[in-house]
């Protein structure tokens, strides 16, 4: 049996999965975010760890004889969050997570600092970057900076909690900026850039790599002291495991060049994986090492995607998001094509624009629109964002000059799925998000290309994560990265395409001229 545990920004999914790879159950438990700023973001790693007891007890209570056969643990994780650590291991401070903004100045002098940066790290210095952070803590925490003997990513922290070793996966660090992910091992310039060094980085392993065992005191509080089986290891292994992205790449069974995802999370992800490292800084492409040996993947982000969705419900006043949902489906093509335009950025934006201070914005809002018309726009609104972060992984593959944000893309991308554009591969649709119809069918019209939701989608972190937890204690990588069955198929309709093409046309001309006013109306902050 192996255990897939899975960090999100919301909450932790708990997966238990068996020699036959079946999935014999799954638990979820919350964890609060706090935005004490404007742009902030962050959460206490104590309420981690609390939701991993929660959900292991609900787990236990699900399978008990299967969990007591437990022989492995994998563990994926929400990226770029940095937890800092005094010399005795304690926190010292809310970890600052991946959409925190705060730190956009700092970005600049990083790369002034280091101007080899992109060149080392294949990725523009972006707010939600752990390096930027750090660099933020000095200027603005100095006397927490000065006690910082380590920095960890949030599910690493959790590692640490389960074993007492400091070590990260390499897909993980890619995301910090002090990675030289093309040699993958940590580079001495970056951390000396933000004032730190090789002692205060975890030891980095391959994401199916093993890291040690789960720590005796809680094995026993697991109930797990009398159920592992013997020979293994001394105990219940845990393997490095992976950033979210390429843990639910590893779930889907994506693992050869060409093969790819897109993720409707808390975020949004296009995510396809490369033989070799790939940077195409230009265009805001990240380029990061993936969990499993010798590849690496391009992957393209925007900050809101299903939450977009979530937050739209509630600020509606809908009674939840899958009636909303059922709502948007049932609407008319026409209805659709008078919805207002929504920018998604309700927490800044990463690609192609690279701007923590872009806002979410409805245009063209009117008296006859209602709460399916703007749940249709939000949709419609991360949809398009999605085809920007596959337009400039396009022009990496066409060798197009680098964009600049929307205008340098509307004359290249404004009709979705044009020929020659599409992928080769279908793409995997996973995250919470999928279990949308109207939106996958949406977004397999919008980017041009098949797309196979797998069963499990929503939990395709989790799964990835038990997939490491099973190779890091002996298994195959061919038999356990296979592609998961799809529970259904979605492919490009003609007359969804070309409305979409007309109102993106749209779309991509409204942040260039809106962007001189982003970031100055003042937020009450009480």
């Amino acid at each position: 049996m192996y255990l897939g545990i899975d960090l999100g920004t919301s909450g932790v999914k708990l997966l238990l999965l068996d020699e036959q790879q079946q999935v014999l159950a799954t638990a979820d438990a919350a964890v609060p975010q706090h935005r004490p700023q404007p742009t902030w973001s962050e959460q206490h790693p104590a309420d981690w760890m609390a939701a991993v007891e929660s959900a292991v007890a609900q787990l236990r209570a699900q399978a008990p004889a299967a969990w007591r056969q437990l022989r492995g643990i994998g563990l994926s994780g929400q990226m770029h969050g940095a937890v800092v650590l005094d010399a005795q291991g304690q926190v010292l401070r809310p970890a600052i997570l991946w959409n925190d903004g705060r730190a956009s100045a700092e970005c600049a002098a990083l790369e002034q600092i280091e101007p080899a940066a992109r060149q080392i790290t294949g990725n523009l210095a972006m707010p939600g970057f752990t390096a930027p952070k750090l660099l933020w803590l000095r200027t603005h925490e100095p006397a927490v900076f000065a006690q910082i003997r380590r920095v960890l990513l949030p599910k690493d922290w959790l590692r640490l909690q389960l074993t007492g070793d400091a070590v990260s996966d390499l897909s993980d660090a890619s995301g910090t900026l002090w990675l030289d992910v093309g040699a993958r091992a940590w580079s001495q310039a970056m951390l000396q850039a933000c004032g730190l060094n090789l002692s205060h980085m975890p030891a980095l392993a391959e994401g199916s790599a093993p890291t040690g065992v789960l720590r005796a005191d809680i094995a026993r509080r697991w109930g797990l002291a009398t159920g592992v089986p013997a020979g293994v290891q001394k105990g219940v292994v845990l393997a490095a495991g992976a950033g979210d992205n390429a843990a639910s790449a590893v779930g889907v069974g994506a693992r050869i060049a060409g093969q790819g995802l897109v993720s409707l999370g808390t975020s949004g992800v296009v995510f396809r994986v490369t033989d070799a490292f790939a940077p195409a800084t230009g265009r805001a492409v990240h380029a990061f090492a993936h969990a499993l040996p010798q590849r690496w993947h391009q992957m393209s982000v925007m900050l809101s995607a299903a939450s977009a969705f979530g937050w739209v419900t509630r600020l509606t006043g809908q009674r939840d998001e899958a009636r909303l949902s059922a709502a948007v489906a049932a609407m008319a093509q026409a209805r659709q094509a008078q919805a207002p335009l929504f920018l998604p950025y309700l927490s800044g934006e990463r690609t192609p624009h690279n701007d923590a201070a872009a806002s979410g914005v409805f245009m063209g809002l009117r008296a006859e629109h209602e709460a399916t018309d703007l749940a249709y726009a939000v949709m419609e609104g991360v949809c398009f964002g999605l085809m920007d972060g596959l337009n400039a992984m396009r022009l990496t593959d066409t060798g197009g000059a680098p964009a600049t944000g929307h205008a340098a893309q509307a004359g290249n991308a404004v009709h979705a799925g044009r020929a020659g554009a599409a992928p080769a591969m279908a793409l995997a649709l996973v995250g919470g998000g999928a279990r949308s119809n109207p939106w996958a069918q949406l977004l397999a019209s919008g980017l041009g290309c098949a797309l196979q939701r797998p069963q499990g989608a929503h939990a395709a972190a989790a799964l990835g994560a038990a997939r490491l937890a099973a190779m890091a204690c002996g298994g195959d990588e061919a038999q356990w990265c296979q592609s998961l069955p799809a529970d259904a198929s979605f492919v490009p309709q003609a007359a969804q395409q070309a409305l979409l093409a007309e109102r993106y046309a749209r779309f991509v001309a409204l942040y260039p001229a809106l962007q001189s006013q982003f970031g100055k109306y003042p937020v009450n902050t009480a």
